[in-house]
Order: structure tokens, then C-alpha cells, then sequence
């Protein structure tokens, strides 16, 4: 089967910050490429037994953004309580939830853009240990790269489409 939607890997090597927010920037890329050119019905569309939808990974992976940028790396309160569901409401619109995942992504950018050194300690404590920026920029770029991977199997099971 042909790759359609094949890209190269970021070769971004200046610095060890600068490579690893490319990564993530790449992962974040991949899972959202893999919802283009596709209606509503097929991005809500379940073809897993656990509920997985494509839509609904980008919501989960919003709420993800929030939860480890926005609470543990800035400290900031609002995103203490995330749900992480990757069942999206009938009624919660696709355009709402791309419009919630770049809003989240570009908070995150923000929170990056303020963060130099990766041996910061987060704000908020992991479990009741404390992590640094480097461990929570290495988790969500992990985590991301996953349900691209996720998402990656949705497509091809939608309409034949594959390719990082």
C-alpha cells in the first residue's frame, strides 16, 4: 500500500529544546493530518470497541495539552480538572473542538516560549513528585506520537489513507 501522507521527520538539531518542541510539533502535526479531507460523520465514526473516534482523540488530546502545559508546567488552576474523554458530545461541534485543540496548542506554545531551561521544576508536582519541563515535554510528545498512531489506523479503516 502507498504512503499518502508521508512526511519526513523534523531534522531540527540546535539545541536539545529546540529539537524536542519540534518532535512534539511534528506528533501534534501527524494526529491532526490524519482528520483532513474528512465530513463530520467520518471523523466521529467508531470502528474500535473501546469508543476511539478521530475527533475524539483530538479532544483527548486537548485536554491533555491543557492538563500537562497549562496545570503542571504554568501552574495555572483552570486546567486542574480536565475529563480526558475521547467520547465527544453529539451536541459539542467538530469546528468547537479544532478550535479548542489550536487554542490549546498555542497556550502550550506560550508556556514553551517561557520555559528556556528544561530542568525547570513543573509548578504542580506529578503524583507528589517533581518532575522537570524535559519530563513533560518528553511524555506528551510520546503520548501524541501514540494516538497519531491511533489515528493512523482510524484512517486507514475509514478510507484506505496511511502515512506518518
Amino acid at each position: 500500500m502507498t504512503e499518502t501522507q508521508r512526511e519526513p521527520v523534523p531534522r531540527v538539531d540546535t539545541s536539545e529544546r529546540d529539537t524536542a518542541l519540534a518532535f512534539l510539533r511534528f506528533a501534534r502535526h501527524c494526529l491532526i493530518k490524519k482528520t483532513e479531507g474528512l465530513d463530520d460523520e467520518q471523523l466521529r465514526r467508531v470502528l474500535v470497541p473501546s469508543g476511539t473516534s478521530l475527533l475524539g482523540l483530538v479532544q483527548h488530546v486537548t485536554d491533555g495539552e491543557r492538563w500537562w502545559f497549562g496545570h503542571h508546567v504554568a501552574g495555572e488552576p483552570q486546567w486542574a480538572d480536565v475529563d480526558f474523554s475521547m467520547e465527544v458530545p453529539p451536541d459539542r461541534s467538530t469546528a468547537e473542538v479544532f478550535a479548542a485543540f489550536d487554542e490549546a496548542v498555542a497556550a502550550s506554545e506560550t508556556i514553551m516560549a517561557g520555559v528556556q531551561d528544561l530542568d525547570t521544576p513543573l509548578a504542580v508536582l506529578v503524583d507528589g513528585e517533581q518532575l522537570s519541563v524535559r519530563w513533560v515535554l518528553a511524555h506528551k510528545t510520546s503520548e501524541i506520537a501514540r494516538h497519531a498512531g491511533h489515528a493512523d489506523i482510524l484512517r486507514e479503516l475509514i478510507d484506505g489513507v496511511t502515512g506518518r
